[in-house]
């Protein structure tokens, strides 16, 4: 199975859902995205296929996104995702991309709604929270 997750991996939610994923016995490909962040065809075909705004797809906690602005809801979805281009670390974060669909992960266990392979395997987040308990079932 093809899975993609964009991923920062000084972020805790990224270490979870990928955690998540690897626990399925899936090996995703990783995308270091502050530092090789996608091209903008590929960063709006994400947006729109994870059912978001672009407003919603921008990371406003421990970013530059007030110095820059973007705040101004006079902003154009094109101006938005220019600043994410300039800036990946504004590009919220994990995107997953799976053959069930495309989701920003945010908290880590929305990954399952895109990754049922998953579902049933026993996973507890880096602090203590249970997301799938001991019998299988999702939290």
């Amino acid at each position: 199975m093809s899975v993609t997750i964009y991923h920062n991996p000084d972020c805790g939610t990224s270490r979870n859902t990928l955690a998540m994923i690897r626990g399925a016995g899936i090996e995703p490909r990783i995308v270091l995205y502050v530092e090789n962040p996608p091209d903008r065809a590929r960063l709006v075909e994400l947006i729109d296929r994870a059912g978001l705004s672009v407003r919603e797809a921008i990371r406003i906690k421990d970013t530059p996104y007030f110095e820059l602005g973007l705040d101004n809801p006079d902003l154009s979805d094109e101006e938005l995702i220019e600043a994410m281009l300039a800036d990946p670390i504004l590009i919220n974060r994990p995107f997953v991309e799976t053959p069930h669909g495309v989701r920003l992960c945010r908290p880590s266990e929305i990954v399952l709604d895109i990754l049922p392979e998953a579902l049933g395997i026993p996973f507890t987040k880096e602090d203590g929270e249970v997301v799938i308990d001991a019998a299988g079932n999702r939290v």
